[in-house]
Parts: structure tokens; sequence; C-alpha cells
């Protein structure tokens, strides 16, 4: 079995339980619990353990803890990539060549025959990269734009997001 929590169960039992007591009677204290509970985890996402272990120490049926952990796009509940890159399928962003920019990107991850209607999210075998596809970022006059590791990235052509993920796989920033 692999190992996903960066902290240890008693570790992360004992933060969940301090964060439950700053926050108990605060709006959206489960929010901050399960983003703090996702971002100590090594592959950025909330794990059945994790979600269970939230619903004890808290006292919040495990249904209402799984519900806000599915309804909102921020959490993952699958391992997440080392870096992450987010494509943007708005219209505007479409119209300029977002789907190519996509399919390109997956192609070049080892994934030729990605289809767009099947899956908005997508991590490689090997956890390097995660691809999101969001309906829109807001920013139609800079299409198509692309976001790297929380880094936008406005007119993307697929040379340059090629390089970018070329230099992501050599261990190089963006």
């Amino acid at each position: 079995m692999q190992k996903t929590l960066a902290a240890s169960p008693g570790t992360l039992r004992k933060r969940i339980k301090t964060l439950h007591e700053h926050y108990r009677d605060q709006p959206g204290a489960l929010l901050t619990i399960l983003e703090t509970v996702q971002d100590s985890d090594e592959c950025r996402y909330l794990s059945e353990e994790s979600l269970t272990m939230v619903s004890e120490v808290t006292g919040v049926p495990l249904s209402r803890v799984w519900s806000v952990a599915t309804f909102y796009s921020y959490f993952n509940l699958s391992p997440q990539g080392k870096h992450t890159i987010t494509v943007c399928r708005g219209t505007a962003c479409h119209t300029r060549g977002s789907l190519n920019l996509l399919r390109e990107a997956m192609a070049l991850m080892g994934v030729p025959d990605f289809r767009e209607d099947e899956e908005t999210v997508f991590t490689t075998a090997d956890r390097l990269f995660t691809v999101r596809v969001v309906a829109c970022f807001g920013q139609c006059a800079l299409a198509p734009v692309v976001e790297v590791d929380g880094v936008i990235y406005s007119r993307v052509t697929v040379s340059q997001l090629c390089s970018l993920i070329n230099g992501l796989r050599k261990g190089g920033k963006k």
C-alpha cells in the first residue's frame, strides 16, 4: 500500500482537531479543514482515510464531508501530479485553438487518444503531470489561456506549451 499522507495519521488527526477547535463555530470551517488536509497530502488530494478522519474529529457526518469535497472543484479525490496544467475551454479560448493545445499536451504526455468528452482531469501514470480543463478563466481577451502550476500564460501556442511541458519534465521551472 502506497503512503499518501505527508503527515502520519496521528499527526494529521491532531492537526484536524486543532483546526476544528479554532474554527468550530465559524462559517466555512469544514472548507478550511478540508483545504488544509488536502494541502498537507504529498499527492494534494483527499483520500477516503482523510475524509473519514475529518468526519470523526469534527463530528460532521461523513456524507456531508463527502458532499462538500465533491461539490467544490478545488478538492481532489484522486492523487495529483507534481505539476498541474489547466487549459481553458471557454468560447474565446476554443475559437483560438485551446482544443489543439489540449490534444498536443496530452499527446506529449503519452495520451495520444485523449477524448475531451470523457475526462476533465487526467493525471499521468508517473504522477508528474495533472491536466485539467476549465470552462473559463475569465481572460477571454488573452485567449487561449493556460495555467501551469498557478501561473497564467496568455496567447499560448502549441510550441510554447510543449516547451513549458518539456522544461518541467527535465526538472526545470516554468
